[in-house]
């Protein structure tokens, strides 16, 4: 299964200009926990860093610093770590253990976003795949019981 069939597609994004209160009432209106921040350019929607509800508590609360002053470019992650569409979802989890990340943008082989993934697409994804092994062995052991009658 590739990454690009599990990742959210219906992604908010804000420029780095954006300022921070502005980003928090995105993140509530859709009710998310990120924001990707991109830079426009011939290709798309560049991803360019990741802005977190914790980034914000964290920098702007835990720092007793006005929100209203201050960039998304200031407090977003430092280097992003993106994963490609046709990426195994195997690989975008070996990354975020790697990296210890939680979300990853999703681009395409320009490097324009197409989504996002994160820990929790994942451990739905798996945990269907947990179920349907769970079925069949289920399914397996009535199958024999029939049998032996």
């Amino acid at each position: 299964m590739t990454v690009g069939e599990i990742c959210t597609r219906e992604t908010v994004v804000a420029a780095r200009n954006m300022m921070v209160p502005e980003a928090a009432q995105l993140m509530r209106q859709y009710h998310v926990g990120s924001i990707v921040v991109v830079e426009e350019n011939g290709q798309g929607r560049k991803p360019v860093g990741i802005i977190t509800d914790r980034d914000i508590v964290v920098a702007m609360v835990g720092k007793n610093v006005e929100a209203q002053n201050i960039e998304v470019g200031e407090i977003m992650s430092g280097e992003l770590i993106t994963v490609r569409e046709q990426d195994s979802m195997l690989d975008a989890l070996d990354v975020m253990r790697r990296q210890g990340v939680r979300r990853l943008p999703v681009v395409d082989s320009d490097g324009a976003l197409v989504g996002l993934i994160t820990l929790d697409d994942a451990l739905e994804v798996v945990a269907e795949q947990l179920n349907d092994l769970a079925a069949v062995i289920t399914r397996e052991r009535s199958r024999e019981a029939k049998t032996r009658r």
